[in-house]
This record gives structure tokens, C-alpha cells and sequence, in this order.
């Protein structure tokens, strides 16, 4: 037989049997007739998950093609203290899917040979600073306006950090969200909110609706923040009609002495709005190049101040009385 023709030796690492559900013994595994039951008999794999558990180990990497022994492996342990990770996984970047596992390993404790990893990319390892760690938080926290709802007041609380609260309207079935912004961005030396703001509000007031799509929307009167206070923001989205929804978004001062002032209206729909072109090719068919290099010094000469979290064009075309236009 074949088995008989092929030459066998003892393995180097200790190997569970799948004939026999636990770690196999000298000899076991260097006979033709072992293999030939192999082939015959059934895999006992549950019996060498629980062998491997009762040996001492902890975490398990499975080597192929995709993770279905992951799945059933985990099925087979009744705690969760064994690390199961899978090396590939089906429809994922084959880099970035090893990569991921040895992510895992490693926050895990197991040992990963990082020099072999990083071979003849130049990188290196850095000593940390010898002076202990300041330990100050810098994380962007909502306003006092934005998170104290009074629930005698009958609002809604919103977890979005620039809207505070939610106002259902029962004769329409739209929405008022409401809030106190204070975002900067310098527009000829005053403090403007960015029109990407807007469209966020927009949209999350779309969310509360069940319109997670924006079809339209306009820009009006920039919305300018005083240098000390705050102003109060209003999102009002509207009732549904064929499908679409007006939404607009207004500001007053925060001492109620200013009139509301309309920044952006437009409509929310269901669903995803097609985007009226095609993108199989980009640059787009017949599109020329805009030069973009020096574009934030020439905005900021015309007294547009940006900031580098603003500063996210990358690259432009026109296309006649089109722009295209790279944005990360």
C-alpha cells in the first residue's frame, strides 16, 4: 500500500491523535497501520480539544485556510480562558488576518519573535521616557448645556456630544434636537462652525427619524460662535412626505436676545442617495488636474483660517462646471 511505502519518523513537538482523542505516544504515530485508521475511523476532535485543556494550554492557532476548527473548538471548551485565534479568514486580506493573530498572541503573553517580524523594514525599538507618566486626560468632553436634561422638563437625553436633548412632535412625527455648540475654526478672525458640523447634525437628526440619508442640503448664514458665551442650536426635521424630510438647522444667542438665524435646510430620505455618477474610474474620464499645493496658504490669505484637523484635500479635478475632489 501506499502507507507502507512512505518512511516515518517521531515527531518534534508533542502532536494529539485524531484516532484517539489524546496526545499520541512514542511509536504511535510511525506505523503504516495508524494512518491506514486514520483514514477509516472517525476524528475524535472534540476528545483532543479536551486533551490539549487537561496538557496545559491555553492558547490554540489554527493554521489553514479559514476558522472553522476556531468555531468548533470553542464549542467543545466549556470555559473561556483558552485564546482561540485563527491565522485566515475568508474574504479578509490574508497581511492583515496573520497580522491581527499575532496581535492577539501577543497581548496575551505568548512570546512573537518581533525582530524576524520587522527584518530589513529598518524599524527599532526606542527607550521609553525615564520620567513617570503625567497621567492628564485629554479626551473632548460635551458642555454643561449638552448633558443636563431635566426629566421634569419632559425631554429626551441624546448621546450625541454637541445635542443634548430630543423633542418629539406629536402633530408632525418629526423631531427637535437640541444643543450648545462651541467648535472652532477661524473664518476672518472670528470663530465659525465648520460646514461638516452641519451635515453631521443634519444627519443625526435624520437618525432619530429613521432617515440616515441626506439628500440636500444648503448652506445660509455661516454660523459664528462669540468669543465668550455659547449659542443655542436647534435641528428641526419636519414631516415625512413621499419619502423625504425637511431638516434645518438654526442658532440664537445664549441670552435669547437674537432672533433665530437659519444656517442649512435640505431633506432626508430612507435609504442611499445615488450619488448621480459613476465611479468606475478615477480620476474621472476627461477630468484635468487642479493643482491643490499652497491651497490652505492661499484660503488663509483670503482670511480663511484652517487648522490641520481641517486640512484634509488631497487632490482636485474639473471636469467643466464639475469638481471632483480627493478628501481624507
Amino acid at each position: 500500500t501506499v502507507a507502507e511505502a512512505l518512511s516515518y519518523a517521531e515527531p518534534l513537538l508533542p502532536v494529539v491523535s485524531n484516532v484517539t482523542g489524546r496526545i499520541a505516544a512514542p511509536g504511535e504515530l510511525t506505523t503504516p497501520a495508524y494512518w491506514v485508521t486514520h483514514v477509516r475511523e472517525a476524528v475524535r476532535f472534540a476528545d483532543g480539544v479536551q486533551a490539549l485543556r487537561a496538557a496545559g494550554v491555553g492558547r490554540c492557532v489554527e493554521v489553514g485556510p479559514e476558522a472553522v476548527l476556531t468555531g468548533m473548538a470553542r464549542t467543545c471548551l466549556d470555559d473561556t480562558d483558552v485564546l482561540l485565534v485563527p491565522v485566515a479568514r475568508k474574504g479578509r486580506n490574508e497581511a492583515d488576518a496573520l497580522l491581527t493573530a499575532l496581535g492577539r498572541l501577543h497581548s496575551d503573553g505568548a512570546p512573537v519573535d518581533w525582530a524576524a517580524y520587522f527584518a530589513g523594514t529598518g524599524a527599532r525599538t526606542v527607550d521609553l521616557p525615564t520620567y513617570a507618566f503625567q497621567r492628564q486626560r485629554y479626551w473632548l468632553h460635551a458642555t454643561d448645556g449638552a448633558t443636563t436634561i431635566s426629566a421634569g422638563a419632559g425631554l429626551e437625553a441624546s448621546d450625541h456630544p454637541l445635542l443634548g436633548a430630543v423633542v418629539a412632535l406629536p402633530d408632525s412625527g418629526g423631531v427637535v434636537l437640541t444643543g450648545r455648540l462651541s467648535v472652532e475654526a477661524v473664518v476672518l478672525g472670528r470663530t465659525l462652525l465648520p460646514g461638516a458640523v452641519l451635515v453631521e447634525l443634519a444627519l443625526t437628526a435624520g437618525e432619530a427619524v429613521g432617515c440616515t440619508a441626506l439628500d440636500e442640503l444648503a448652506l445660509a448664514t455661516p454660523l459664528v460662535l462669540p468669543e465668550r458665551g455659547g449659542v443655542q442650536v436647534r435641528v428641526v426635521v419636519g414631516p415625512e412626505n413621499g419619502g423625504r424630510r425637511t431638516v434645518a438647522v438654526y442658532s440664537r444667542s445664549e441670552d435669547a436676545s437674537q432672533d433665530w438665524s437659519t444656517h442649512a435646510s435640505g431633506f432626508l430620505v430612507e435609504g442611499v442617495v445615488s450619488a448621480g455618477f459613476d465611479l468606475v474610474q478615477w480620476p474621472p474620464v476627461g477630468a484635468e488636474v487642479v493643482p491643490v499645493e499652497g491651497a490652505y496658504e492661499v484660503f488663509r490669505e483670503r482670511g480663511y483660517g484652517y487648522g490641520p484637523v481641517f486640512r484634509g484635500l488631497r487632490a482636485a479635478w474639473r471636469r467643466g462646471e464639475e469638481l471632483f475632489a480627493e478628501v481624507a
